[in-house]
């Protein structure tokens, strides 16, 4: 029986430096029915001429060229629009994916009969070099991810057959992923995960999202758009909640991280 099809998702904007090893760890995957769905987000750099070139070297390369910059969440929509398989994945344009991602989480979900699925993953520095580790949960709930956002997205997957082709990345500026998932989690209930590391995450220097206190208002923003919180409700929930959460994962991935490293010295 021919293995369902995966469709991957990936937007890209001025992504020349990382991408193609983005691409092929996707298109490397021992899992190989798959279609990777690129949204190019009206780039200006050299992004056009690799994607044109993976294009034309692997039919399961689709890629979608925008005329105007619309922002990630647009762009990932565009892309899953257009998915014709049975699950939805995601990578980044900056991320990267182990050869047996696909194939591990696949079962996992068969395994746990499961509509949602993540794994942990290694951090990375701009040279590749590993700097930590985000280990996850056995298994993640509506109430665990309302508290602080633990699915990364380059390792989740869902089961359009499960949840329906009804699921976008909302309309908001920032945080669109975790937004994402919490209002999946509100139809399934629980995320099952993969212990094993199974991607890489990029965490690049001056980046948006590595200034987080610059994304308190788009954390807040998620309460106000998913559970229709007041301003002011949506505030308390994340200076009471939230905050005490975050910081207790990042005590606990910092710990992880050292134990990792110092484990895998060479």
């Amino acid at each position: 029986m021919k293995p369902e099809l995966v469709s991957v998702i990936m937007p890209t904007y001025n992504a020349s430096k990382f991408l193609a090893d983005s691409i092929e760890s996707v298109l490397n995957q021992t899992y190989t029915n798959l279609e990777l769905l690129i949204t190019d987000d009206c780039s200006s750099d050299d992004t056009i001429s690799i994607l044109k070139e993976f294009a034309q070297r692997d039919k399961r390369v689709k890629v979608k060229y925008l005329r105007s910059n619309v922002g990630p969440a647009i762009a990932r929509n565009r892309s899953i629009e257009r998915a014709k398989g049975r699950y939805i994945a995601f990578c980044d344009c900056d991320d990267r994916w182990m050869p047996n991602k696909l194939e591990l989480q696949i079962a996992h979900m068969r395994k746990h009969d499961c509509a949602l699925c993540s794994s942990s993953y290694l951090i990375c520095d701009d040279d590749n070099e590993v700097t930590g580790i985000f280990i996850s949960p056995s298994h993640i709930t509506l109430g665990m991810l309302k508290r602080d956002n633990k699915i990364g997205c380059l390792t989740a997957i869902y089961d359009i057959k499960r949840l329906g082709h009804k699921f976008y990345m909302p309309a908001i500026r920032k945080r669109q992923d975790w937004a994402l998932f919490l209002n999946i989690l509100k139809e399934c209930q629980i995320c099952f995960c993969v212990r094993e590391p199974l991607a890489y995450y990029r965490n690049r220097q001056n980046s948006v999202s590595s200034n987080k206190l610059s994304l308190v208002k788009y954390n807040v923003n998620v309460y106000e758009t998913v559970f229709g919180y007041t301003c002011l409700r949506a505030y308390i929930y994340f200076f009471l909640i939230f905050m005490p959460t975050y910081f207790v994962k990042v005590l606990k991935r910092d710990s992880d991280s050292k134990r990792y490293l110092a484990e895998h010295k060479k």
